[in-house]
């Protein structure tokens, strides 16, 4: 097992990332503040590890809900049914929620637990790629509203993140694509040496080799760490994270949440942002096929949808809803080089519109 930690002071945390963690009580009892224990997943993952998570709480007074799955659930009328079940078992402020399931499980989970009686305490499970690697550590919640992602939340961070790497094991495939194409924006955004170790090794993690797995989790969460150690609450440098979220959130809207997933909407984002930052005269074009051949290679989408599919003016309607737009002004993520990236809202509108147009 290996133990990174997120320094905030007070309200620092362990990630602990190993095989066959899910059912350790000791791992977890630590963490868990009074009696009352409430695990929430939804319906792909309850019949898988639900009956493990419990093990793991068994000293405790635990119970469940289990939510629908899918990005379309993660609305304010699916988390009313955390709350139901808070409320009509007369959980009190003493207790610890538990989010078992991926990204939307982990961000509807902590956005209660910020919410319950004005904050109780939450440990993330996570079980997909995505979430190992991304929206478990670093303390974001919220929820999604039809005009925006992610529009509804609060920053509340766990009290400890429990990585189960044999969970892979049962993802499919697409969710694996889709989970790889954040662990590829770390080594975009500040790390180049974990670049070009993705592009000797990407095929080992598509084969699931579990040491190959691990490497890549423990570093994208150590990159994470760092920077969210640096910047919790997005004031500067945690903003590089969102490289081609922007254009993925508008994709992911346009299209209905759950048509596309996270990570193809982020994959897709991303090379428009490395066009952008090529037209720029950043990028070189070696780099730009580096990184485009990098998100094939593990089956994710280098383009968002046709313009049949999503209209101009509907895209860049979108992209200017973003929680990220500040004064009106939309704010980028881009890339100087691999491994350089940077936030700006100065540049060309002419060259946004030229990319929204070409890189189709």
């Amino acid at each position: 097992m290996k133990t990174l930690r997120v320094e905030l002071g007070e309200r620092g945390y362990p990630i602990f990332i190993g095989q066959g963690l899910m059912g350790n009580a000791g791992l977890v009892a630590p963490y868990v503040k009074g009696k009352q224990v409430l695990i929430v997943t939804n319906t792909t993952v309850a019949p898988l590890y639900l009956s493990a998570c419990e093990k793991a709480f068994e000293s405790f007074d635990v119970k469940s809900v289990v939510l629908p799955d899918g990005e379309g659930y993660k609305t304010l009328e699916t988390l009313n049914l955390i709350f139901d079940e808070l409320i009509g078992q007369r959980f009190d402020r003493s207790c610890t929620l538990v989010a078992l399931g991926g990204g939307v499980i982990g961000d509807m989970t902590g956005f209660a637990a910020a919410c319950f009686q004005r904050g109780v305490k939450f440990i993330q499970m996570p079980t997909t790629l995505l979430s190992q690697v991304d929206s478990s550590v670093g303390g974001k919640t919220g929820v999604n509203h039809p005009l925006g992602k992610n529009m509804i939340g609060a920053f509340h961070q766990p009290e400890c993140v429990v990585i189960d790497t044999e969970t892979l094991n049962t993802l499919e495939d697409r969710q694996l694509s889709a989970g790889l194409a954040e662990v590829i924006k770390y080594g975009l955004i500040q790390d180049c040496a974990f670049f070009e170790w993705l592009e000797r090794n990407i095929e080992r993690l598509m084969r699931r080799e579990p040491e190959a797995l691990s490497y890549a989790i423990e570093r994208s969460c150590q990159d994470k760490a760092e920077i969210v150690a640096k910047d919790e609450k997005e004031a500067g440098l945690r903003a590089l994270f969102n490289l081609g979220h922007t254009f993925g959130h508008a994709i992911e809207s346009g299209m209905g949440y759950g048509n596309w997933l996270h990570g193809e909407g982020v994959s897709a984002g991303t090379m428009q942002a490395v066009y952008l930052s090529h037209l720029l005269g950043d990028l070189t074009s070696g780099e730009v096929a580096r990184i485009q051949a990098l998100f094939e290679r593990v089956h994710l989408p280098i383009k968002p949808p046709s313009v049949d599919e999503m209209d101009h003016s509907t895209f860049l309607a979108l992209m200017a809803g973003d929680k990220k737009v500040q004064a009106g002004t939309i704010r980028l993520v881009l890339l100087k080089s691999i491994g350089q990236a940077y936030v700006t809202g100065d540049y060309p509108d002419e060259l946004l519109q030229r990319t929204l147009m070409e890189w189709r």
